[in-house]
């Protein structure tokens, strides 16, 4: 599972590291969210959650284009979430930030949008809390905590989540809402210790087959666990450490 991730690259530098033909951050689109979002959508975040618009890249004919149009690749601010286009109600968007790959292609509001709606969703790393048991220092008693991670690249390069779309269009709006789901698999390796599930990871040579709509989902590939290491955070990390713009990294986790 993924809950939380950072997203700190500004535009221009996505542009360029995945040649981007539009940039399209700037189009309008209908939001999910009902308050402001902070920090505002584009700018670097260090704690984008679900409901959030955030940056990705996608091979899609220009908007307006004539039928027919040879698909470009473009960045594009998605609210993360995603809202099949036959949903009625946005919130359903709230439960299905994720989708898991042994399933992708069975479940309704996935199926489609796995074979011809696929994204990349760039990311700098992304933070799960691992349940452990502790000892309360007022009455003695064991109990349940969450204990941050920070899981980023081993090389701290940015890396692309395998991502998913929808586009829906909204009664009484020129604007559509252009929704995405990462894909999840079975977490492993060291990464299994702090939670079952991880989201799938591209290696850097994947991107260009996962955009291709003519590539099998199965032939673009992951990296399960090579490619990434975890640390584990202070409980500032959760409490207001992203919010920051840093996840102290205060001991690697064995």
């Amino acid at each position: 599972m993924c809950g939380r991730y950072a997203a700190t690259k500004n535009q221009g530098d996505l542009v360029e590291e995945f040649e981007v033909e539009v940039d399209a951050t700037g189009e309008p689109a209908r939001a999910v969210m009902t308050h402001q979002q902070n920090p505002p959508a584009g700018q670097p975040d260090y704690n984008v959650a679900p409901t959030k618009k955030a940056p990705v890249v996608m091979s899609r004919p220009p908007r307006g284009s004539d039928d027919g149009a040879a698909p470009v690749r473009q960045l594009r601010l998605v609210n993360w979430g995603l809202v099949p286009s036959w949903a009625k109600d946005v919130k359903v968007g709230n439960r299905m930030i994720n989708s898991r790959a042994d399933s992708v292609l069975e479940k309704p509001a996935f199926k489609r949008a796995a074979k011809s709606r696929r994204c990349l969703v760039p990311a700098e790393g992304w933070y799960e809390w691992r349940v452990i048991e502790q000892t309360d220092p007022q009455t003695g008693e064991i109990v349940q905590a969450k204990q941050p991670h920070y899981i980023r690249r081993q090389d701290g390069k940015l890396f692309c989540f395998a991502g998913l779309m929808s586009r829906r269009s909204v009664p009484g709006s020129e604007e559509p809402q252009i929704t995405c789901a990462l894909i999840t698999t079975a977490a492993a390796g060291p990464l299994a210790d702090v939670h079952d599930r991880m989201p799938v990871v591209l290696p850097d040579e994947a991107h260009d087959r996962w955009l291709d709509r003519s590539c099998p989902r199965r032939a673009c590939g992951h990296d399960r666990a090579g490619a990434v290491r975890r640390f584990r955070s202070s409980d500032e990390l959760g409490r207001r450490g992203a919010q920051h713009g840093r996840a102290r990294e205060r001991r690697h986790a064995q």
